[in-house]
């Protein structure tokens, strides 16, 4: 019985995909001959906003007629790929794995059938091959695994990007010298050639800061003398900046300015480094002397406890 049933599938599978693929190829044909009138008006259009000075407008559409462009091309591809297989369909009904001579062909219709929305029927066929070669070869294709062998031209026509500059200046050109149009593209190509600002990762050059040479490092015998400090670090003390930590204002004392402290492996350090530095010591100052407050509480807290305790007990 089970190989009665797989006889009829293999048959309705087959009469179903020649079906499908016959509706597929009459509405390709009949979508590219509309197409063809709609790529004419929109290259036209574009014609005359050249003409009138209207840039900006015509580096907009083109991108449009591009992308119609890629489909039509896209288009012409899919329909010799499905007439090839409707010739073959009894090869296909005959065979349980695909055959080589059609694996292009079928794996190509299969990656193009949920981006063609125009084409109905090519989703019946791509769900007929599931059913056929069974969902790991629908899967090897839409995802375009290395070993599937869908068409690099369909991909290409078929994938939704921006097109660069030199495409849509180059048609640009064309619709130009198709309508006569004198136009100066000069403007155009300065526009497509500036560089796009990233505007979330900030500017791509890094300043380059000097680095000051290491106490190792050999100085000529003019550096060695030690010349006087800049006069921020004239000063032997610095202004008292008072600190807030907590409901506490700790007063930060004179920053000494002897060159331990104002130097790090022999690199002189600045006053603000020095102020951040005096910051931290006195924050980590309070921060003892607030946990030496919490522990005394704490200790007159179970002193007070254990006495209330005791003279409840008498």
């Amino acid at each position: 019985m089970s190989l009665l049933n797989q006889i009829f599938n293999r048959g309705l599978i087959g009469a179903k995909c020649k079906t499908s693929l016959t509706l597929t190829i009459s509405r390709i044909k009949l979508l590219q001959n509309k197409r063809d009138t709609q790529l004419k008006l929109m290259r036209k259009e574009i014609a005359q906003f050249l003409q009138s000075g209207q840039e900006p407008i015509a580096r907009i559409r083109v991108e449009h007629i591009i992308r119609e462009q890629n489909i039509w091309a896209a288009y012409e591809i899919l329909e010799m790929f499905c007439e090839f297989v409707l010739a073959r369909v009894p090869i296909i009904e005959s065979e349980r794995e695909c055959p080589l001579e059609l694996k292009e062909a079928i794996a190509s219709i299969i990656f193009a059938a949920p981006r063609c929305s125009d084409l109905p029927d090519l989703l019946t066929v791509r769900n007929l091959f599931g059913t056929k070669y069974g969902k790991e070869f629908i899967l090897a294709a839409s995802e375009l695994r290395p070993d599937t062998s869908v068409n690099r031209t369909i991909i290409e026509k078929l994938s939704v990007y921006t097109p660069p500059g030199e495409v849509k200046l180059k048609v640009l050109k064309e619709i130009a010298q198709e309508y006569n149009v004198l136009w100066d593209s000069s403007k155009t190509e300065a526009e497509f050639n500036k560089t796009p600002e990233d505007l979330l990762n900030g500017p791509k050059q890094i300043s380059t800061v000097t680095k000051t040479p290491k106490s190792g490092n050999k100085e000529s015998p003019k550096a060695a003398h030690h010349e006087p400090l800049a006069s921020s670090q004239q000063s032997s003390v610095h202004p008292v900046q008072p600190l807030k930590t907590g409901a506490t204002t700790v007063s930060l004392g004179p920053t000494p300015t002897n060159s331990k402290e104002l130097s790090t492996e022999g690199r002189p350090v600045s006053s603000e480094s020095i102020d951040v530095l005096e910051k931290a010591r006195a924050a980590i100052a309070a921060a003892d002397r607030a946990s030496s407050a919490a522990r005394a509480a704490a200790q007159l807290v179970k002193l007070n406890f254990n006495e209330k305790g005791i003279s409840n007990s008498t």
